[in-house]
C-alpha cells in the first residue's frame, strides 16, 4: 500500500464513486455555506458532487483519479469521526463502525464478489472491513447497493480496494444510474413537476426503456 503516499505513483485512471447518503450525514460534509465540502475538494483534488436535496436520500458523487478518491474519503471519515467523538462518550459507549453505501453498476459487481466469492473475501480480510453487495438491484436502475462497514482506516481501505477493482473491470454496456428522487416519484409520492429533476430527458427515457 506504500503507493498511497505518492500520489503520482497512483493509476491516472478517473473513475466515479457514487454513494447513497442520508441528509444528515449530507449537512456534516457540507458545511456552513459549503465551507467543508469546498475544503475537501481543494485538499483531495476529487470532484464531489451531491444530489438536490428534496428527499431523505442524496446521491454524492465523488470522481477522480485513485488518490483523489482515497483522499476524499480520508476526509470524509475523519469528518464522521469526529461527529461521532461529539456525539457520544469514548469511555462509556463502543465506537459505532463507519458506514457507507456505495452504488455500483451491476455489471461491476461480479469482479468486486469474484469467483465463488473469493475477492470480496479477500478484501475482507486485507482490511478488516464488512463488505456486503445487495443480491437485488436498486429501484429503477441497473446498479446494486454495496455496503462497507468498520472502522475509519478499514473503511478508507477497502474504499481503495473497490477503486483498483473498478479501475480495473469498468462497467459493461448501459447503466441505469439509481436515483432516489426517481424512486419516489415512481411510488406516487411528490410528482416530478413538483421536484427538480436529476437526469435529462433523455437519460430518463433510457431508463423507462430498461426496465
Amino acid at each position: 500500500m506504500a503507493s498511497l503516499d505518492s500520489p503520482t505513483e497512483s493509476p491516472d485512471v478517473t473513475l466515479t464513486i457514487r454513494l447513497i447518503m442520508q441528509g444528515k450525514e449530507v449537512g456534516s460534509i457540507i458545511g456552513k455555506k459549503g465551507d467543508i465540502v469546498k475544503r475537501f475538494r481543494e485538499e483531495s483534488g476529487a470532484k464531489i458532487n451531491i444530489s438536490d436535496g428534496s428527499c431523505p436520500e442524496r446521491i454524492v458523487t465523488v470522481t477522480g483519479n485513485t488518490e483523489n478518491i482515497f483522499k476524499a474519503f480520508t476526509l470524509i471519515c475523519n469528518k464522521f469521526e469526529e461527529d461521532l467523538s461529539n456525539l457520544i462518550s469514548p469511555e462509556t459507549v463502543p465506537r459505532p463502525p463507519i458506514t457507507f453505501r456505495l452504488v455500483v453498476p451491476a455489471s461491476q459487481c461480479g469482479s468486486l464478489i469474484g469467483k465463488g466469492g473469493s475477492k470480496i473475501k479477500e478484501i475482507r480480510e486485507v482490511t478488516g472491513a464488512s463488505i456486503q453487495v445487495a443480491s437485488e438491484m436498486l429501484p429503477n436502475s441497473t446498479e446494486r447497493a454495496v455496503t462497507i462497514s468498520g472502522s475509519s482506516e478499514a473503511v478508507i481501505q477497502c474504499i481503495y480496494h473497490i477503486c483498483i477493482i473498478m479501475s480495473e473491470s469498468p462497467p459493461k454496456g448501459m447503466t441505469v444510474p439509481y436515483s432516489p428522487l426517481k424512486a419516489i416519484n415512481m411510488a406516487g409520492l411528490p410528482s416530478a413537476t413538483s421536484m427538480p429533476a436529476i437526469f435529462q430527458p433523455s437519460q430518463a427515457l433510457m431508463q423507462t426503456q430498461a426496465i
